[in-house]
Parts: structure tokens; C-alpha cells; sequence
């Protein structure tokens, strides 16, 4: 049975000890190495290649947020789990956002941590149930806002845009655009990209449909 490589990153010496023992104790699991702070933690990725880092949040001298960018940027296959005392809202993002994949609280019994970070060998997320209901509650936050700066947001499209856009909409290509309004092919390009810029989106067919929901066709 293949084992998943980790490799321990924290400040805490006796925290770290303990917790190697508790992960050497499983079959699946090997411990194949250990760093005090995020720098040792950034080179020991690279010398030992581990499957997955227990990346302390806080560390001295580099922090477990910036060894975790680092890591991902050298190193993206290597999964971080980001291990930290108290939930922090706002430091959860930014680890998230450098590369972690999960994000544990130290509170949680071994046997919890042991299954979550089991999921990670097969693609999982690990969070600790409390950590999700932030995350929930900030794409709450977030989807709220968007519609209030879609009603907001005053949109514009000129009497030329207007018209390349609605010919594409019934279908028409960029060729039959061009001949239908004498403009070249490049010109009607040019149009549909200030178009798509404009409205924010990717592709012709949520462009039409962006357009009629603001009024614009």
C-alpha cells in the first residue's frame, strides 16, 4: 500500500513531536520530515518532495502563509493544509488564496484530523466544519454585492456596437457582419471585444443575453 509523504512545519516543537507520532501510527501515513519555521519549511519541500505539508499559520521569521506561496509556486503539486489554533476569517483567505487546500484548527481531535487529511489523497479539501461556515458566509457576502454593482454600474454600448452586437446575436459571423455594415473584418473584431470588455464577459451568446437584461438590445 503506497503512503502519503508529509512533511511538518511548526514552531512548536513538542506540538510537532506529538502530532508526527499520532500521523506515524497510521498505515497510510509517513512523517518524512520536519521544519521549525516557514523557510526551513520552503527548503525541506524542495529537498524531500513531500505529498503533503501541516503548514503552521504562525511562525517566527516567515509565516505559513508566505512558505505556502512559495511552496505552491516551486513546488503545485505538493498539497499544503494550513494548521492554526484559532478560525481567523481573514487569514483563512489568504491562505487559500496562496495555495492552501484545507485549513484545520489544532482543537480538533486527532481522530477528525486524521480522516480529513486522508480526503486530501483523493482530491479532497479538508476544512474543519466551523472554517466552512465562514467560507459560506463570505460567498454570501460576496454574491450579495455583485448584483447591487450590476445596478449600479451605468453600461454603454455606441450605436456601432449596438448594431454588431445584435447581428451576432441573430447569428450572423464576423464576415457577414463586416459586408452587412461595409466595416472590414478586423473593425468588426476590434467592436466585439470592446463589447465583451464592456459587459464582462466571454462569449457572444452572454453578451446578447447581458445586453437585453440591461436594456442595451
Amino acid at each position: 500500500m503506497s503512503r502519503t509523504r508529509i512533511l511538518l512545519s511548526d514552531d512548536h516543537a513538542l506540538f510537532r513531536e506529538g502530532l508526527a507520532g499520532i500521523i506515524a501510527s497510521q498505515p497510510d501515513f509517513e512523517v518524512v520530515g520536519q521544519a521549525g519555521d516557514g523557510l526551513e519549511a520552503v527548503v525541506k519541500a524542495a529537498e524531500l518532495l513531500p505529498d503533503l505539508i501541516l503548514m503552521d499559520i504562525q511562525m517566527p521569521g516567515m509565516d505559513g502563509i508566505e512558505a505556502t506561496r512559495q511552496i505552491t509556486q516551486q513546488q503545485p503539486s505538493i498539497a499544503i493544509v494550513i494548521l492554526t489554533v484559532r478560525e481567523e476569517p481573514e487569514r483563512l483567505f489568504q491562505a487559500i488564496k496562496s495555495g492552501a487546500r484545507g485549513y484545520l484548527l489544532k482543537s480538533m481531535s486527532s481522530k477528525e484530523m486524521i480522516t480529513l487529511l486522508r480526503g486530501v489523497a483523493h482530491g479532497e479539501a479538508p476544512l474543519a466544519p466551523s472554517v466552512a461556515v465562514h467560507m459560506l458566509e463570505e460567498f454570501r457576502r460576496l454574491s450579495r454585492l455583485v448584483p447591487e454593482k450590476m445596478q449600479t454600474e451605468e453600461i454603454t454600448l455606441t450605436s456601432r456596437e449596438q448594431s454588431v452586437l445584435g447581428m451576432a446575436a441573430a447569428g450572423l459571423s464576423d464576415k457577414e457582419i463586416a459586408a452587412e455594415l461595409s466595416l472590414s473584418v478586423h473593425t468588426v473584431k476590434t467592436h466585439m471585444r470592446n463589447i465583451l470588455t464592456k459587459l464582462q464577459v466571454s462569449n457572444r451568446r452572454q453578451a446578447a443575453h447581458a445586453a437585453r437584461f440591461k436594456g442595451l438590445l
